[in-house]
């Protein structure tokens, strides 16, 4: 008996703490504030901090052993905070000076403010011991690391000083780089914190470790001492000028050209940007990291390019963004010429309007221009997506999103099926209180000329998510007349369940912080064929996290597969397997990921098995070597051995990708990127020099340079940019 009553208090002591309220009082004031990392002012003593961290791993049940103190200070124009990070020792981890640096594996203090309360979004502010700045925008309520946007980019301040067992930030940020309602008098608050020294993750509100550590379900309070007015909201000008050289060695034909436009921004009340862009150019945008498909379908990637950045999720997140996602922005700006190739489409102009009308509302109008070739047979296009977001309940909303493309040229080359594309959806993102429920459904419709059936995709996906148990169901139909011009849909005709199931195992003691044992399975069937069966993948998998950070798992991999077209898996336009023909392969995947905070830190994962009808080994690996905090050099390789029984061919399949990046001092930085793929037949050269001469205004020096590789090593085509951008507030 008295074991069971123990047994009901921890479990009560727990939940208490999981579900702990906590707040921090934000003093208005009328003085000076000198950011300078002292924090020498006498009103910063007279506030009282948040304090009482937690900590979030090793373990997630007891108080951090090195503890973290944040005042809030604040007046009509900006967010004064004081952070004082206590640490075990002065042995910091800092691999670089350079902006928007990744928390994991190095030293520093992150906070997030909700400003709208709806425990969806929230504003990132982070630095670390050496003064680094970064900001990013988390959506999606922080249940995936697809909502953490580390481009999007503001003009705040901040300094630190380093003391014998601490350091110290101080901040100022505008409240004009923030988004909020007048009158608000609290904002949902919390701050995480890396301590490599003591080998802690910690949190200022308890977050269990089966959540991530920017999960918005788990903040506390600012209150403001009185009501926040409405900032001066500046107009923000940023022209560019971009001088351009580059030699396409196929063709012969050299290039010089000199680009002039920019982007302006206005702010709408507290709440709403309206984001104005003419004549784009994204010459320093970082090149993609070149990747190796062996599948029989197309990848995504992630938007770099700043004017789509900020709000991205409330038009990028309908749908399913790997089976079905009515809006891909990469589209917009990309078109295929005469040829069939891929090839850059410029964007003429664009107007962005998004935020909030309250807290419960956002809204998202979004209009592109691209401009006409007929050279290369490339159609002008006006693109517009309309999405609406309406919060219901605690943290869950009901959207809609309008997508149209349409044709604004008048050349012959456009069909009548190609006038135009449009379509209409609504999702509903369901998310809990604590997030241990979450999930999405959603149901979509194209139009598109002289198709009328089979055009409509939808979806329910469910998630739990408590203590030591995730569990996890989606299920997604594509039409086989279903099309988005602006989005991303890999398979049509299609109807694809996933299902997982894990469970978590924390250990009482040993060099093992938890286990996770997990079964997947992946089905994909065909409707307008009777729902025959395409593909199906059982995946039982172990993980183990270890104290130190490093990280072992083992995959076990059953597949089917029935082709409904021919394809070559060797990927070297070799002979190929006939549709109709069917394969079941199986295979075993092991990786292990060092400890990130050493100055020498590697991956490496093997995967060997059978593969359609013949056999795959592939071997990857990466290394990292950080000469902190001016450089880092890294490597990352992938070998994909393809053996397939005669008259098809084999294959010896080559990724290599060498990076160096130089942190000169907090303004100037150097990275050079070099990409071989066999695959492309392509050796890739991108260096990019970025000089930061005044808030958010640089100067970059772009080199590329690419080589055919395939029979002769020869140049392919070679550029260098010379761009300089600045902000101007009016």
């Amino acid at each position: 008996m008295r074991k069971k009553i123990l047994l009901l208090a921890i479990l009560h002591v727990t939940f208490l703490s999981f579900s702990q309220e906590k707040e921090v009082f934000v003093k208005y004031i009328d003085s000076d504030i000198t950011v300078d990392g002292k924090l020498d002012e006498k009103v910063w003593s007279q506030v009282e901090p948040a304090k009482n961290f937690w900590q979030y791993f090793p373990t997630d049940t007891i108080q951090a052993k090195s503890q973290t103190e944040i005042r809030f200070l604040y007046d009509d124009q900006k967010l004064y905070v004081g952070i004082k990070v206590y640490a075990p020792g002065n042995d910091y981890i800092v691999p670089s000076l350079r902006r928007d640096f990744r928390a994991g594996g190095s030293d520093n203090i992150t906070l997030m403010f909700d400003t709208f309360n709806d425990g969806a979004n929230a504003f990132l502010f982070g630095s670390n011991p050496e003064g680094v700045l970064r900001e990013a925008l988390v959506s999606g309520g922080g249940t995936d690391l697809r909502g953490f946007t580390t481009s999007w980019d503001t003009k705040w301040v901040g300094e630190t000083e380093k003391y014998d067992g601490y350091y110290i930030c101080e901040w100022a940020i505008p409240f004009s780089a923030l988004k909020f309602r007048e009158g608000e008098t609290r904002w949902r608050f919390n701050s995480y914190q890396f301590d490599t020294q003591g080998n802690e993750r910690n949190t200022w509100i308890q977050i269990p470790q089966s959540q991530f550590i920017f999960n918005l379900a788990y903040m506390g309070d600012m209150v403001f001492e009185k009501p926040l007015g409405s900032p001066r909201s500046p107009i923000s000008v940023i022209p560019y000028v971009n001088g351009l050289a580059g030699k396409d060695f196929e063709t012969d034909e050299e290039t010089t050209d000199i680009k002039v436009g920019g982007d302006a921004k206005f702010t709408i009340g507290n709440s709403l940007n309206l984001d104005v862009t003419i004549n784009p150019d994204f010459s320093q945008v970082e090149v993609d990291n070149v990747i190796t498909n062996l599948s029989r379908f197309e990848v995504n990637l992630p938007e770099r390019r700043q004017f789509f950045i900020e709000n991205n999720d409330l038009f990028a997140d309908f749908g399913d963004s790997r089976a079905a996602n009515p809006f891909f922005s990469r589209r917009i700006g990309i078109a295929t010429d005469i040829d069939g190739n891929t090839t850059q489409n410029d964007i003429l102009a664009g107007a962005r309007l998004s935020g909030k009308l309250n807290n419960n509302f956002r809204i998202g109008l979004l209009n592109i221009q691209t401009a006409n070739d007929a050279e290369q047979e490339i159609a002008g296009n006006n693109n517009t997506v309309v999405a609406l977001q309406h919060k219901v309940f605690s943290r869950s909303n009901v959207g809609v999103i309008f997508v149209n493309r349409q044709n604004t040229s008048d050349e012959a080359f456009v069909t009548p099926d190609e006038e135009y594309n449009r379509l209409i959806g609504i999702d509903y993102n369901l998310a809990n209180k604590d997030n241990s429920w979450n999930g999405k459904f959603f149901i979509h419709k194209s139009f598109t000329p002289n198709t009328t059936s089979n055009d409509f995709s939808g979806g329910a996906r469910l998630e739990y998510n408590r203590n030591n148990w995730r569990v996890l169901t989606s299920n997604i139909f594509v039409g086989e007349n279903f099309n988005s011009d602006l989005g991303f849909i890999p398979r049509k005709d299609v109807f694809r369940s996933f299902n997982r199931v894990e469970r978590l195992i924390f250990p009482k003691s040993g060099k093992i912080n938890r286990h996770i044992f997990s079964l997947g399975t992946f089905f994909v069937f065909r409707p307008e064929l009777d729902f025959e069966k395409a593909d199906h993948t059982f995946a039982p998998r172990w993980q183990a996290e270890f104290k130190n950070t490093s990280n072992l798992s083992i995959t076990a991999r059953s597949r089917y597969t029935l082709l409904f077209d021919g394809f070559d898996p060797s990927r070297s336009d070799g002979l190929e397997l006939a549709a109709g023909t069917e394969y079941y392969y199986e295979s075993v995947e092991a990786e292990y990921r060092s400890d990130m905070r050493s100055i020498f830190s590697y991956n490496v994962n093997t995967t060997y098995g059978e593969f359609f009808n013949g056999d795959l080994l592939t071997l990857r690996g990466g290394v990292n070597l950080r000469l902190q905090p001016h450089f880092v050099i890294g490597l990352n390789a992938r070998y994909d051995r393809i053996d397939l029984p005669d008259p098809f061919s084999d294959n010896d399949i080559w990724l290599i990708s060498p990076r160096m990046e130089v942190t000169f001092n907090k303004s100037l930085f150097w990275n050079t990127l070099i990409q071989y793929s066999s695959l492309q037949d392509n050796l890739g050269i991108n260096s990019r020099l970025q000089w930061r001469f005044a808030p958010l205004s640089d100067l970059f020096l772009v080199y590329n340079d690419n080589y055919f590789t395939d029979n002769v090593f020869a140049p392919r085509v070679r550029s260098i940019n010379l761009k300089v951008t600045y902000w101007l507030y009016l």
